[in-house]
């Protein structure tokens, strides 16, 4: 897959990295909450929004401000303003004029604002686990846990206490693997210090987008879990009804962010690829195209000779990962029976 990681400059000065995966029309991420280019594309946690978005189409992902590979800090508190001014300044360095917008979590009210900003430079809009109005303006108890939370980012991230950080991974993946569990907490890590996070978990509850919303008339695809934990599902249904050309589809997950191995992810690519009009982009043959690079690379200590608890001791992780990650092979190369672990070995040669 083609990629390549560049650099730009927003326009209060902030340096801003961006990456481009993949080749074709261009589809435009607004940065999310905690991102690190390189590390997503190494991660079991987020390696399969890179490949599958990309898939036919230049995916064009960047590091908010403060984290990951961009500036990791800067003066105040970021705006909507800001964060609008970022995401233009990084379509407009890639050198794209008009382009699809996909937006998660907390980069749906940038995507929303940039819209409705810049109509003419939008085709169409999609939107996955995210709302128009933040915490701050949900009522109840969510703004008391906003500020709870916010405090919790400050004081426990990046720090040797791990079960603050896996605070985070039980409400964005919670029926996630181990093995992706502890990926996320590592990304926590590596993405931004903890004042940089809070300040940004901050911010995003401070955002409302509810009147401009009702002025974006893009097509506009909102999707969202049922049982998601970060984003409560009522704001991805109200945030539908203020678009107005605007269609809701719901996944059954409990997972922020979708994983590879779950039904909701298929359905996910399959509803987002009509919407673009991608349905046309070859589907990979199943074969070991189909595979991760931890499936791969379990494949490859198979084909070695080396069994369930050798592989496990060797990649560091459990036999019962070891065994999910073959299952998953098995399935992918539409393979079965006691045989299944010689076939799929002796294809892995073959290559």
């Amino acid at each position: 897959m083609k990629h390549e990681t560049r650099f730009c400059t927003a326009p209060d000065g902030v340096g801003l990295a961006y990456a481009m995966d993949g080749e074709g029309p261009p589809l435009v991420k607004a940065s999310n909450w905690m991102t690190h280019l390189d590390y997503e594309r190494r991660s079991p946690v987020w390696r399969h929004w890179v490949r599958e978005l990309s898939r036919g189409r230049t995916l064009v992902r960047y590091d908010e401000r403060g984290c990951g590979l961009s500036d990791r800090q800067f003066e105040g508190t970021p705006t909507l303003d800001s964060y609008v001014a970022d995401l233009g300044a990084v379509v407009d360095a890639a050198g794209l004029e008009r382009f699809d917008l996909l937006a998660l979590s907390g980069g749906g009210p940038t995507a929303i604002a940039y819209a409705a900003r810049h109509p003419e430079r939008v085709g169409r809009l999609v939107l996955y686990g995210t709302w128009a109005r933040g915490r701050n303006f949900r009522g109840g108890e969510a703004t008391e846990q906003s500020r709870l939370m916010a405090e919790l980012i400050r004081v426990g991230w990046g720090g040797t206490v791990p079960a603050f950080r896996q605070v985070f991974s039980s409400i964005y993946i919670p029926s996630a693997g181990e093995e992706q569990k502890r990926w996320y907490d590592e990304l926590q890590q590596v993405s931004s210090s903890g004042e940089m996070a809070s300040r940004i978990w901050r911010s995003r509850s401070d955002t409302d987008v509810r009147d401009t919303a009702r002025r974006v008339t893009h097509p506009a695809l909102v999707i969202h879990a049922r049982e998601d934990r970060a984003v409560p599902y009522e704001e991805g249904r109200r945030l539908a009804s203020l678009l107005p050309d605007a269609r809701f589809v719901t996944l059954e997950s409990d997972n922020h962010v979708l994983q590879e191995d779950e039904p909701a992810w298929a359905a996910f690519l399959s509803e987002v690829r009509a919407f673009l009009g991608d349905e046309g982009v070859p589907a990979v043959p199943a074969d070991l195209s189909e595979l991760s690079d931890r499936e791969r690379e379990v494949l490859e200590l198979v084909a070695a000779g080396l069994s369930n608890e050798d592989i496990a001791g060797r990649l560091f992780l459990s036999t019962r990962t070891v065994e999910r990650h073959l299952s998953n092979v098995y399935a992918k190369l539409r393979l079965s029976g006691k045989s299944a672990r010689a076939a799929a070995a002796a294809r892995f040669s073959r290559t």
